[in-house]
């Protein structure tokens, strides 16, 4: 029962954050200067002309009831225009790209793997280098190891991410001749292409979050290791590595599961920047092509597509935690 309850409390919890979201998001792009009826509507766009638009788009009634439209839309589809002429977008409809002619979840699916593939295979590396190397340096506080790792995670925290992804393009790329800098292969149709065109990005991605994990983590280890659990531990005469892999560690994957939920999600959501500087057509491309050419649609979409994710991947934290530490499932400090 207490399982059950705190499952419903975050479930509860991540749809009222969701509902939340649908309704900022939807009330920031619509409220734009941008009509994006004027745009569907061509050349020569006549009152008339941007009329008919208008109300085959749905953006004739007032924005509390477009937007309960829109929210409908969601749950129990949503259909454009009428006659023979209509367009129906069945459930859960995230809106409907008239620029592009195609239903903005569909969009999203045909770009998704490749944000996917991006950011599940850069998250891997990030969390074993970060962690590995946090809890490295904290072993060896003060030592040259230590001082090494550092300096590292410095330069990897202050660093952008489009300038390393640059660096890398020209020094393993152009320079080296090593690696493929541009495109995307997908899985199916060579594994071996798929992984060798994804490293680059994979390495600058991971980079940059592993640097941020390291900091974290070797302060957080510290700290753990100078704890009276950690001390009773080895006077039991437990050997190191069962000390802190066992004792140690797990207490400090706490803080480190939270920044990992968020990371993964809003990387899932889309990789605006790498996927740019690598030329790849995930998520990321999709939304800023949306900016350029104002689909605005296709914008809201993109966004309550990439909360969603977030929001989902904070659920599965909240669910991890209490696997972690079962006192977050009995409310107790």
């Amino acid at each position: 029962m207490r399982a059950a309850r705190f499952v419903a409390g975050r479930l509860a919890g991540m749809l009222g954050v969701l509902l939340a979201i649908a309704i900022i998001s939807y009330l920031v792009f619509y409220l734009l200067p941008a009509d994006p009826a004027r745009l569907a509507c061509g050349r020569p766009c006549t009152p008339e002309n941007l009329a008919i638009a208008r109300d085959f788009m749905g953006f004739g009634e007032p924005w509390w009831r477009q937007l309960l439209d829109f929210l409908g839309g969601i749950v129990a589809g949503r259909t454009f225009g009428s006659g023979a002429a209509a367009i129906h977008c069945p459930a859960p409809c995230f809106g409907y790209s008239f620029q592009q002619n195609a239903q903005v979840l569909d969009l999203i699916g045909s770009h998704a793997p490749v944000t996917a593939s991006l950011a599940i295979g850069a998250a891997l590396l990030w969390l074993i280098l970060g962690v590995g190397t946090g809890v490295l340096a904290a072993v060896r506080r003060g030592r040259l190891a230590d001082r090494f790792a550092m300096a590292g995670a410095v330069a990897g925290v202050s660093a952008p991410t489009y300038l390393l992804g640059l660096l890398g393009i020209l020094v393993f790329g152009f320079t080296l001749d090593m690696v493929p800098v541009h495109g995307y292969v997908p899985f199916a149709q060579s594994p071996v292409d798929w992984a060798w065109h994804l490293a680059l990005p994979w390495l600058v991605l991971a980079y940059v979050h592993a640097a941020l994990y390291a900091r974290l983590v070797r302060g957080q280890m510290i700290e753990a290791l100078g704890e009276d659990y950690i001390r009773t531990a080895r006077a039991k005469g437990l050997s190191e590595p069962r000390v802190i892999g066992w004792h140690a560690l797990r207490n400090v994957l706490l803080p480190v599961v939270t920044l990992f939920g968020i990371d993964l999600g809003s990387l899932l959501g889309g990789a605006v920047i790498t996927e740019r500087v690598f030329g790849m057509p995930g998520i990321g491309a999709l939304m800023i092509d949306a900016v350029h050419e104002l689909d605005v649609p296709l914008l809201l979409g993109c966004t309550l597509f990439a909360a969603l994710l977030v929001v989902v991947c904070n659920f599965a934290v909240d669910l991890l935690y209490g696997l972690l530490d079962p006192r977050t499932r009995e409310g107790t400090p």
